[in-house]
């Protein structure tokens, strides 16, 4: 065996595994699947876009499925929260948001994913919902990725210093600024250049802060997929985070005409919940499921949101 390749973490994945690590480190994990018969919401959205000829107008499954599970976070208030916990003197605080912002993970024209935040989309229709989530792969086009990233790990590093984690403020500045694993960004003419882009034509760090939850289409980059995600990670300090997979044919019990039970092939999509048990039990979860199944019994409901 012998080694042919070293790659460096670049400060996207840096922040990634940062995230993510602080996450099984910290969070108990408790996970669900829903599994959405979306044979008939398919169909409605379809009619969402009827006469539509301009192809950034036109309302994607992705947006309906975001707004659905928002409809489902407005029913269940406990899980679009912010958790402060202190294990040490076994204190807790849930902090409860009027807003939903989506964490949402967006593939970039570099092929990178990036994690950016959809503010608000809980009260946007899905036309502006579609216009917001345009609007910013538009800016992700004319932005430096690693400027925004290394502007979000700075205010996270001052934040710490304000609370009294000077050594981990000390060994994140010597890891990103040393050696091989130096991070690197803009200087001089570049630099200046860069920051002279109107904000509204980049992504700033307003565009990658935390959001209220996080939710992930699994689906939309494999439309193949078979099964659905058995485990996500879940972001301190959100309390929840879900997965979108791909929607697939499977048998199912339906009722006929007669209201027997017969075996139909039907789409299927598994929605992948996590929660932070800290924070939630299964039972807070429940409304959730429940506004979802009133929303897939009558999926005309929609129509309203556009």
């Amino acid at each position: 065996m012998s080694l042919y390749k070293e790659e460096h973490f670049g400060i996207a994945r840096k922040i990634v595994s940062n995230m993510t690590s602080e996450s099984w480190e910290t969070i108990p994990h408790a996970t669900m699947t829903y599994e959405a018969d979306v044979t008939e919401l398919f169909k409605e959205c379809k009619k969402l876009n009827e006469g539509c000829t301009d192809k950034s107008k036109k309302i994607t499954i992705n947006t309906v499925m975001l707004k659905i599970l928002c409809e489902g976070l407005k029913a269940a208030p406990k899980m679009n929260t912010h958790l402060v916990f202190n294990r040490k003197l076994v204190r807790g605080c849930l902090k409860y948001f009027d807003h939903i912002d989506i964490s949402m993970p967006m593939i970039l024209p570099s092929g990178e994913m990036m994690t950016v935040n959809m503010h608000d989309m809980g009260n946007k229709t899905l036309s502006q919902m579609t216009d917001a989530i345009n609007d910013t792969a538009r800016r992700a086009k004319g932005s430096d990725m690693n400027e925004v990233m290394f502007e979000v790990s700075l205010d996270n590093t001052l934040t710490g210093l304000k609370e009294g984690k000077i050594l981990q403020a000390i060994r994140r500045l010597y890891g990103s600024k040393t050696g091989k694993h130096k991070v690197k960004t803009l200087t001089g003419k570049a630099k200046k250049e860069y920051y002279s882009i109107p904000v509204t034509d980049r992504l700033t760090k307003h565009d990658i802060e935390q959001g209220t939850t996080t939710i992930s289409n699994l689906g939309s980059i494999y439309r193949e997929q078979k099964g659905c995600c058995a485990l996500l990670e879940i972001i301190p300090p959100q309390t929840t985070a879900f997965a979108i997979n791909a929607a697939q044919k499977r048998p199912a019990v339906v009722e006929d005409e007669n209201g027997a039970d017969k075996i139909e092939t039907r789409l299927i999509m598994p929605i992948t919940i996590a929660i932070d048990h800290r924070a939630l039990d299964y039972g807070d979860v429940v409304p959730f499921m429940r506004k979802l199944d009133e929303i897939i019994e009558n999926p005309s409901v929609i129509q309203d949101w556009k």
